[in-house]
């Protein structure tokens, strides 16, 4: 599986613009700013129905215009398949497949993957659990079509219980009655999902560390500790626990939506104990194993997007990761960098089909990239 072409119209800093991409390696270069990472964003619309780096679809419009489209066809399964994304102001999201419009996005999730490694990453680390548990959605969710289907079920539950907590209040009375109608359903569901996410990880964890003994510098412990009320609590009994302080705060204390992953590095956290580069190795690691899960539960390569990462990281970490894209570990693969001749050394013992792009003033140019003598 591979995307063999792309088209960006009012898409972030693009006018419009349209590329034919390799199968192999696709590098593209180019200032800050220019826009580079703007192309991998638009290819995570492209699998995922958003934006990596910013969820408000209509953010994503070029400025002073009203839309933005974005256009590509995947190879995959010897067949293509044309994708069409559109966003309106003032309109809902329109994605198509083969001029087929979804009923629901949900049904597009996890026919296309990609994974992303990017400075930004680092907020997995530094910030709230929110983004933790998102990032660890979005992974099961490509693979389990009933674990996200359950996710949009149980937020919708716990709107619904939030709002009944707030009127029971302003109104001074506990309608008990009423209440456990959601406690129940909140329950089924949000048990369904701590098992999904407790198997998942069972699965994961060993591959991450795998990876982080093969990224990082030395061999160190490294754990992914999943955080749960449900670790050691039914749901019904806390939903019991918290009730009194459910309806004094007129919000849902207790729940999946409170878990979170704490990383660890030999016993102690990441984000307090890690230095910069173990830090990276973490990060590394864990959209390493991200790739390794996907390729064998959807039996396809997804698309590793490289973002910037050549400035971030030392060279031992990036032969490292070099090695495994030249041992073709990875299907098809787009790397953005700020210099040229760089990623062109990089790449060019790789043997993969391979092209390189310039990115410049908002407009990309194709370049030869040389390889092994030869002119690719």
């Amino acid at each position: 599986m591979f995307l063999k072409n792309l088209q960006l119209i009012n898409f972030k800093n693009y006018e419009e613009v349209e590329i034919s991409l390799s199968p192999g390696i696709n590098c593209f270069s180019g200032k800050n700013g220019s826009g580079k990472t703007n192309i991998l964003d638009a290819v995570h619309y492209l699998s995922m129905c958003k934006s990596y780096l910013n969820s408000v679809d209509k953010q994503n419009i070029r400025f002073g215009e009203q839309f933005f489209v974005i256009q590509g066809t995947w190879l995959k399964a010897e067949q293509d398949v044309h994708i069409h994304c559109a966003v309106k102001s003032g309109s809902k999201k329109v994605f198509k497949r083969n001029k087929n419009e979804y009923e629901k996005l949900a049904d597009h999730i996890g026919q296309f993957p990609t994974v992303m490694i990017s400075p930004y990453d680092r907020d997995l680390i530094v910030e709230g659990s929110e983004l933790r548990r998102k990032w660890m959605d979005g992974i099961i969710s490509q693979f389990n079509r009933r674990y996200l289907d359950d996710l949009q079920r149980y937020h919708k539950i716990l709107e619904q219980r939030n709002a009944l907590l707030k009127n029971m209040y302003e109104h001074g009375l506990f309608d008990r009655e009423s209440i456990e109608v959601w406690n129940e359903q909140m329950a089924i569901v949000g048990t369904a999902i701590y098992e999904a996410r407790k198997s998942f990880l069972e699965e994961f964890i060993p591959v991450f560390q795998s990876n982080y003994n093969f990224i990082g510098l030395e061999a160190e412990e490294v754990h992914l500790e999943y955080k749960s009320q449900l670790n050691t609590s039914s749901f019904d009994d806390l939903i019991k626990e918290f009730e009194k302080k459910d309806a004094f705060t007129q919000y849902s204390n207790a729940g999946i939506h409170k878990d979170d992953l704490l990383f660890t590095i030999k016993g102690h956290p990441v984000k307090k104990f890690g230095s910069q580069g173990q830090q990276k190795s973490f990060l590394i690691a864990l959209k390493l194993a991200q790739y390794e899960w996907l390729k064998k539960h959807l039996n396809v390569n997804p698309v590793l997007m490289l973002d910037d990462i050549f400035d971030k990281l030392d060279n031992t970490r990036v032969q490292k990761l070099m090695q495994l894209v030249s041992q073709q570990h990875f299907g098809q693969v787009l790397v953005t960098d700020t210099e040229p001749q760089r990623i062109h050394n990089i790449f060019r013992e790789s043997g993969f089909d391979s092209k390189q792009f310039v990115v410049d003033n908002s407009e990309i140019y194709e370049e030869h990239l040389v390889l092994n003598g030869e002119i690719n």
